[in-house]
């Protein structure tokens, strides 16, 4: 427990707020169903949600911090909290109150050394924004550092003062709760609940060391940099310290500002798709991506009048949440995208093992059963489609949905969940701009893409494993020729009985390892091929039986 009074009071208010809330949970989900009164449970539940949610937001906005990051996220999980919940959380940022610009001048300039006034040419005392772990404001450069720099307009990133004391206050409580929450079997049989927080303690660390988000830009501008449809603000790094960051100010049009897109001659819907089609750039090819895309992260640039390339530009801010997904997470999400475009239930849960979001116990037949249902309903719906359904037809999947999801064992990594929020938020930001916007129409064709560089991946490998067959099948002939030749002459050491048996075995491994393979090049190429010409392509799958036949029964013997 911290020792400083302020934080010792902060740290007993955030545990008392999580006591009071789980004793209610408790009380209302697990024992009044097994008393026979689950009926109260649901009756009460909505209220119970947004009462919960108001008071947060209120614990949030007074103590600040983690705790406006944990808002954050939990406004953006439509996936699973329901509406009473998100929509209270939304616009939490909004209200954090700004710090007196004496106390955000007087860190900056203890972490730079020298007076601002040495520093930059003028500073607005006013800040662009204020978020929960620091504030921007705008300024000029210095004469000398504007030349260097290649520009003069700036945005300084200020840390809040003795935020890395609060951060650490929060830190401590969110372990203790996660301790609670392991004790709680509904809770610890789905997840790692203290491994989670420590995954968050990470990300949070990195968060406010303003040394690595500038690292972090310059890396995601390296991502891009062949891109013309994608800018990134320049890092000042000889005005750059771990808690004061300097960088080129990109304000331009607001991503959501449809009549100022307009306008400048942009059409909105264009924006959705190349926004959409950016992050899943980000998500699917680089491994590294911008987890906190909201609208006030992301700017239109028009081109200036002469410029080659595309039309606008979109810029990205703010590059303190990145996540980092590594390959075996990366093919996960990959055969979740291919499965999400083909409506398979089935290929949709196989990669949710694959991504690591079910734990290996889980069985996942009613799992299947229901995603099949989902792709069957509202498989390829748009938002304005769903809008129109029968609200009563969603609660009565939703019901059916969470009953069986609640039975499943979900463990959920940081960078896992960092994914589901970008993906969220870039729903939301392509809906604004576009509303009748369908996000599988960017899925799609991705998917499209990566089942071909998938297909012919898999081609590759096979037509390696055929050249090492037919080696080993071309000198098979001679080496059998040779080990007679030494039998004939009474050289050859025999060190295995029933040579020929073995040598007649070895010979119809070969025959079916080549009938393995023809079996997978004709059922891959007619895969491939069947979407541009059906006919042939069928020919090519249904000729792929022939050498499966051989696989299968064209290696067994007579007893």
């Amino acid at each position: 427990m911290p020792d400083a009074s302020p934080g010792r009071a902060r740290y007993r208010r955030i545990l008392r707020f999580a006591a009071w809330h789980l004793t209610v949970t408790w009380w209302y989900e697990i024992l009044l169903p097994r008393i026979g009164l689950a009926r109260v449970a649901e009756r009460t539940r909505t209220d119970r949600m947004q009462v919960f949610a108001r008071k947060f937001r209120v614990l949030a906005v007074d103590l600040g911090g983690l705790m406006i990051k944990l808002g954050q996220f939990m406004s953006s999980r439509l996936d699973v909290l329901p509406p009473e919940i998100t929509q209270e959380l939304e616009g939490l940022q909004d209200e954090v109150p700004p710090v007196p610009f004496d106390q955000m001048r007087a860190l900056a300039e203890h972490e730079l050394g020298v007076p601002l006034a040495r520093v930059f040419a003028q500073i607005d005392e006013d800040p662009v924004a204020a978020a929960s772990l620091g504030q921007a404001y705008r300024a000029q450069l210095a004469p000398l550092d504007a030349k260097n720099a290649g520009f003069d307009g700036v945005v300084v990133k200020i840390q809040r003062p003795g935020i890395e004391a609060i951060v650490d206050v929060d830190l401590a409580a969110l372990r203790r709760v996660a301790q609670w929450l392991r004790r709680i079997r509904l809770v610890s049989d789905r997840a790692d609940m203290p491994a989670l927080v420590e995954e968050f303690a990470t990300v949070s660390l990195e968060e406010i060391d303003y040394l690595q988000e500038g690292q972090n830009a310059e890396r995601f501008a390296e991502n891009f940099a062949k891109d013309d449809r994608v800018k990134v603000p320049a890092i000042v790094w000889e005005r750059s310290t771990r808690r004061v960051l300097a960088l080129e100010d990109v304000t331009a049009i607001k991503i959501t500002d449809a009549p100022a897109l307009r306008a400048a001659g942009i059409d909105p819907a264009d924006v959705a798709k190349v926004f959409a089609e950016v992050m899943f750039d980000q998500l699917f090819v680089h491994g590294f991506f911008h987890a906190d895309p909201h609208p006030g992260n992301l700017f239109i640039e028009p081109a200036a009048p002469g410029e080659d390339g595309h039309p606008w530009r979109l810029t990205f801010v703010d590059f303190g949440m990145m996540g980092s997904i590594p390959t075996a997470l990366r093919e996960g999400l990959r055969a979740l995208i291919i499965a999400a475009a083909s409506r398979d239930g089935r290929g949709m849960v196989q990669a949710m093992n694959g991504a690591g979001v079910l734990l290996p116990s889980a069985d996942t037949a009613d799992l299947e059963r229901v995603m099949d249902k989902l792709f069957a309903r509202f498989g390829g719906m748009g938002f304005a489609e769903l809008r129109e359904l029968d609200p009563r037809e969603f609660r009565d999947f939703g019901l059916e949905f969470s009953d069986v999801v609640l039975t499943m064992p979900f463990q959920m990594p940081e960078d896992f969940l960092l994914v589901i929020r970008a993906v969220s938020l870039t729903s939301g930001v392509c809906s604004a701009l576009d509303p009748a916007y369908n996000i599988w129409d960017s899925v799609e064709p991705y998917a499209q893409r990566l089942l071909r560089s998938q297909g012919l991946d898999m081609v590759s490998d096979l037509a390696k494993d055929a050249l090492e067959i037919a080696q080993i099948a071309w000198r098979l002939p001679k080496r059998m020729d040779a080990v007679l030749a030494q039998a004939e002459g009474g050289t050859l050491a025999v060190t295995v009985p029933r040579l020929e048996s073995a040598v007649a075995r070895a010979e119809r491994t070969v025959r079916r390892l080549l009938s393995a393979l023809s079996f997978s090049a004709l059922l891959i190429a007619g895969a491939l091929v069947r979407s541009d010409d059906r006919s042939l392509g069928t020919v090519l799958m249904v000729a792929s039986v022939v050498p499966l036949a051989h696989m299968l029964f064209g290696g067994r013997t007579r007893r």
